[in-house]
């Protein structure tokens, strides 16, 4: 549903877990072999990588504003990626970033691009769709930094249209 481009970096594999579900129809790509490839994922793994992917959700959502109302709290994600085998990797030139360590999991890959973000003030821009059969994940470039919809031509429009119609528009006079 996402008109623009992906989110930078490592943002963009978080914005792709979570967009591997549709709400709205209830497809979930990590129930496919290619789905679970695709991050890594063994089948044996899936549990851990949907409860990862929810609290991810929960928290793009709280960075537009909104809450889940039967889903994880963001403060979910600490627990979930606190066993996540990091390590440091210093360059020659005295730069240091954060890594997976060898044969590291998806949470391993998440934690490190969650720290690469917030380390270059993107994370907060890692937003979840307001409307509630969608929640996609998407990135937010807008200048101000307010966007609510993952899609504007989508979820935005309809959103608009509900808002209309709830104030008595495109109703002929009685």
């Amino acid at each position: 549903m996402n008109e623009r481009h992906p989110a930078p970096g490592g943002l963009a594999l978080i914005e792709s877990l979570v967009n591997t579900v549709d709400l709205a129809s209830g497809v979930d790509l990590l129930d496919t072999a290619d789905g679970r490839a695709a991050f890594g994922v063994t089948a044996a793994e899936l549990p851990a990588a949907r409860e990862l992917r929810e609290a991810l959700r929960a928290a793009c959502l709280a960075h537009a504003g909104h809450a889940l109302p039967d889903g994880p709290a963001p403060s979910a994600l600490g627990p979930l990626l606190a066993r996540a085998p990091l390590l440091v990797e210093v360059a020659d030139d005295g730069t240091a970033a954060l890594a997976p360590a060898d044969g590291a999991d998806l949470h391993a890959r998440v934690a490190v691009a969650i720290a690469a973000a917030v380390a270059d003030g993107t994370w907060r821009r890692l937003k979840g769709c307001e409307s509630e059969d969608c929640r996609w994940a998407y990135y937010d470039r807008s200048p101000a930094g307010r966007r609510r919809w993952c899609s504007m031509a989508v979820c935005g429009a309809r959103a608009k249209m509900r808002a209309y119609r709830a104030r008595g528009g495109g109703r002929s006079p009685a």
